[in-house]
């Protein structure tokens, strides 16, 4: 199966030029705005290549709204060459900066190299150890010393989402719309039955629970 590019920039040139260049090898997705390219993240790109200077949404305002839900790389397209500017977009979750003009053959390189460091990661071992515990991603499955601790399918999205980012806290709302969604008919308040529920079933196995309260913040997976 190809991968998937999202070409983002408000210049129709430079978009019609990538797409020709980049669709032999690749599917194409195009924006021609920072709100566009919100709508067409829904097409789950391999890879994003979006422009900064653009004006409804700029780049920077973009990267940091997907960040959130999209874990794909984001290389701009950029004429600022600041580093005050490329300290920005980084700390807004770009992997990369392409300046324009650009060379499309170095672009390709940059795209290949982050396309196969993302193969890589995902590559990876899908389980995790913390102590007498592990959790496989793959299986959607935890166990205390090999013993399998059922859970529901929300339940293990919720520890999945808590355990990959170990040490960062979550609030209720936080997690249900990463979980259920913005269109979720629930709320908030059903994060506290699900993670009374997992830790009622961690206590059978471990006296461990894992998912600790932080108070008046949210939940933090502690390993």
């Amino acid at each position: 199966m190809r991968q998937t590019l999202l070409i983002v920039d408000d210049e129709p040139g430079i978009v019609d030029m990538l797409e020709r260049y980049f669709k032999p090898e690749y599917e194409i997705l195009t924006a021609g705005s920072g709100l566009e390219a919100l709508e067409k993240v829904s097409g789950k790109p391999d890879l994003i290549l979006l422009d900064i200077n653009m004006p409804d949404l700029d780049g920077i305002s973009v990267c940091r709204r997907i960040r959130e839900y999209v874990s794909c790389p984001i290389l701009f397209l950029t004429a600022r060459v600041e580093s005050a500017d490329q300290i920005q977009g980084f700390r807004a979750g770009a992997d990369d900066y392409i300046v324009k003009p650009f060379d499309p053959e170095e672009l390709e390189a940059r795209i290949s190299a982050h396309l196969r460091r993302e193969m890589r990661r995902k590559s990876e071992c899908t389980a995790r150890f913390f102590g007498e515990l592990t959790i496989d991603y793959s299986a959607r499955s935890v166990t205390v010393r090999g013993e399998n601790i059922p859970l529901s399918r929300r339940e293990f999205d919720i520890i999945e989402l808590l355990s990959v980012n170990a040490g960062q806290v979550f609030d209720r709302e936080r997690i249900y719309e990463r979980i259920w969604g913005l269109d979720g008919e629930g709320n908030s308040d059903t994060i506290m039955e699900h993670v009374r529920k997992i830790r009622g079933k961690f206590a059978q196995h471990t006296k461990k629970q894992y998912i600790r309260t932080v108070w008046g913040c949210g939940y933090q997976w502690e390993g």
